[in-house]
C-alpha cells in the first residue's frame, strides 16, 4: 500500500501579492546573493504570467505547458504524498522558468557515462557523503548528481543499483509520451452516428480530463448535428476499445487510481475533489455514457434505452469531437500533482503511438523502447506500470538523473515540460508543504516525489551557488519513517543548492 495522501491546494496569486506588495519582500534565511536574487527574479516571472494571464493569449514557446494550464486553471487529480507542514508557504500557480545552463557547449549524449575531476566529486562527496549515511534513509540508499550543461556526472553511489521508485517512475513515463508523441498531441474523444443517424457511439480516445463541461459540448454538438438530419431519438453505445487488457492497476481498488479506461469522467471520482484520493467509480466508462446519455435528452434527443458497450457502425460518420488539453499540459499536472490516472493514460498512448497493445505490458515495451532512442541508461530498468504504484518498477538512480539531465538539453526542446513540471520546493504540488519559509532550498529546488511503504525518492533540479543546473536523483528503500526519509531527502537537495561551511 502506498502512504495516506493529502489533496494539495492552490491559491498562488494570494500567495504572489503577498511577497511583492511593497514593504513585504522578506529576505529567505539561508539564500547567498546569487541564490536570493534567483528566487526574485522567479517570483517576479511567476507574477508576470498572472499579469499576461489576465490580458490575454501568450506566444508559443517552451513556456506554452504552463501557459495552457495557467490559462485553464483546471486542476486535476493526483496523489500528494507529503504530511503537513504549518509553516509552509501556499504554493504558486505555474514554477519559475528553468535557468538556462551557463554553458553554451552542450553534449548530453549519454548522461551518465562522464564523471567529474577528482577534486570537484571529493567536494560533493564530503557534503553529500555524510547525509547518505542517515539512518532514516534506511537500509539501501544511492544517489547521482549530473551537471546538465556538461553531461558530468559529480558524484555517484550505488549510481547502477536498480531501486524502486514509486512515483519518480513518471520522469520515464512522461518523457517517453513526449518523446513519441510530441507536446502538441491531443487526445480525442469523439461521437459517430451511424448511417441513417439512428444510432451513436462515444469513443473513448483515453483522456482521463473528460469532464461534464466537455461532455455536454459533445452532447451540444451531437443533437445539432441529429436535429439537421431530423433525428430525435437514438440509440447510445459506447466504445472503450482504444485500450486493452486489464482495467484495474495490480494494486487492485484503490482511492488513489481509478480503473484504467479508454473513456471516462473526472478520473473516474465519485465525490467533487479534483485532485488526491477519492472514491473512484467501477465502471467509469459506463458512468460517463449514462452522463452523455443524460445531456443529450436535456439538448432534445431521446436515447432510447440505457446505454451499452459497442463499435460504432460501418460507415459510421463523426459528429462531435472534444480534444484534451496538449500533452505538454497534462505532463506537467502529472508531475505537479503525482497523478496517477494521467500517468497511466500516457503510459498507453506511448504504446499506441509505437503500434504497441494499450496495456500495462505494452506501456512496458514502449517505454523501454523509447528511452532507449533516447540513449538513456537502462541496464536493470522495468516499467511495470506508468505511475509508480507498482512495486515490480525498477529504474536507477544513473537513470533518473539521466532523463532530468535529457530534458534539459537544447537538442530535445520537446522533453522541456518535464523540467517544468516538477514541484517546485515551498511552492507547488508535492512539494508545496515539504519546505518552509525558512527552509534554505526552498524555490530553489524542483523535484518528483515517491512514496510507498518502505520506500521514499527524490529526483529534480537545483541552481548551486555556481550557477550551474544540476540533475539529481536519490533513492532510499528499507525506511520506517516517511516523514523522516523526505526530511532526510530534502536535505540532499538542499545541499546542493546550499551547501553548508
Amino acid at each position: 500500500m502506498d502512504e495516506p495522501v493529502k489533496r494539495p491546494s492552490v491559491d498562488p496569486l494570494d500567495k504572489l501579492s503577498r511577497l511583492t506588495r511593497p514593504g513585504s519582500v522578506i529576505r529567505l534565511k539561508g539564500l547567498n546573493d546569487r541564490q536570493f536574487t534567483a528566487v526574485s527574479a522567479g517570483l517576479g516571472l511567476a507574477l508576470a504570467a498572472g499579469v499576461v494571464l489576465a490580458a490575454g493569449p501568450w506566444d508559443s514557446g517552451q513556456r506554452k505547458a504552463e501557459q495552457d494550464w495557467a490559462a485553464a486553471r483546471i486542476p486535476t487529480g493526483g496523489v500528494h504524498h507529503e504530511p503537513g507542514a504549518p509553516l509552509a508557504p501556499k504554493p504558486a500557480p505555474s514554477a519559475p522558468a528553468v535557468l538556462a545552463p551557463l554553458s553554451s557547449v552542450v553534449d548530453n549524449a549519454a548522461p551518465d557515462a562522464r564523471d567529474a575531476p577528482d577534486g570537484e566529486a571529493a567536494t560533493l562527496s564530503a557534503t553529500l557523503g555524510p547525509l547518505l549515511k542517515a539512518p532514516a534513509l534506511g537500509t539501501v540508499r544511492t544517489a547521482v548528481v549530473i551537471d546538465t550543461a556538461t553531461g558530468e556526472r559529480l558524484y555517484g553511489q550505488g549510481a547502477d543499483t536498480p531501486m524502486t521508485p514509486a512515483s519518480t517512475v513518471k520522469i520515464a513515463t512522461t518523457v517517453a509520451a513526449l518523446s513519441a508523441l510530441g507536446p502538441d498531441h491531443r487526445i480525442a474523444t469523439t461521437v459517430r452516428a451511424s448511417p441513417d443517424s439512428r444510432s451513436i457511439t462515444l469513443v473513448g480516445g483515453g483522456d482521463p480530463t473528460l469532464d461534464k463541461a466537455a461532455l455536454r459540448a459533445l452532447a451540444a454538438d451531437t443533437a445539432r448535428a441529429l436535429k439537421d438530419r431530423g433525428v430525435k431519438s437514438v440509440r447510445l453505445t459506447y466504445d472503450t476499445s482504444r485500450y486493452s487488457g486489464p482495467a484495474r492497476h495490480p494494486i487492485g481498488p484503490n482511492e488513489n487510481i481509478a480503473p484504467v479506461s479508454a473513456l471516462m469522467t473526472d478520473e473516474g471520482r465519485l465525490d467533487s475533489s479534483d485532485s488526491g484520493p477519492a472514491p473512484r467509480s467501477d465502471d467509469p466508462a459506463r458512468d460517463t455514457a449514462r452522463t452523455f446519455g443524460e445531456l443529450l435528452d436535456d439538448a432534445g434527443i431521446a436515447t432510447r434505452s440505457g446505454p451499452a458497450p459497442g463499435r460504432p457502425a460501418a460507415k459510421s460518420r463523426p459528429v462531435a469531437k472534444h480534444l484534451s488539453a496538449p500533452l505538454s499540459a497534462l505532463v506537467e499536472r502529472t508531475l505537479t500533482n503525482s497523478d496517477n490516472d494521467i500517468a497511466e493514460a500516457l503510459a498507453r498512448q506511448t504504446a499506441l503511438a509505437a503500434g504497441e497493445r494499450a496495456d500495462f505490458e505494452g506501456g512496458r515495451r514502449a517505454v523501454t523502447a523509447q528511452l532507449k532512442k533516447l540513449h538513456l541508461p537502462l541496464k536493470g530498468a522495468n516499467f511495470a506500470d506508468g505511475s509508480g504504484l507498482n512495486r515490480k518498477d525498477k529504474v536507477t538512480a544513473g537513470l533518473l538523473a539521466g532523463l532530468l539531465a535529457r530534458a534539459a538539453d537544447p537538442d530535445h526542446p520537446e522533453l522541456r515540460p518535464v523540467l517544468t513540471g516538477l514541484p517546485v520546493a515551498g511552492f507547488t504540488g508535492t512539494l508545496s508543504d515539504r519546505y518552509t519559509q525558512k527552509s534554505a532550498g526552498t524555490g530553489l529546488i524542483r523535484a518528483k516525489t515517491g512514496t510507498l511503504t518502505g520506500v521514499n525518492t527524490l529526483a529534480g533540479t537545483v541552481v548551486d551557488e555556481q550557477g550551474r543546473l544540476l540533475a539529481f536523483a536519490f533513492l532510499a528503500s528499507g525506511t520506517t519513517s516517511p516523514s523522516q526519509a523526505q526530511s532526510s531527502l530534502d536535505a540532499l537537495a538542499t545541499s546542493l543548492a546550499a551547501p553548508t561551511r
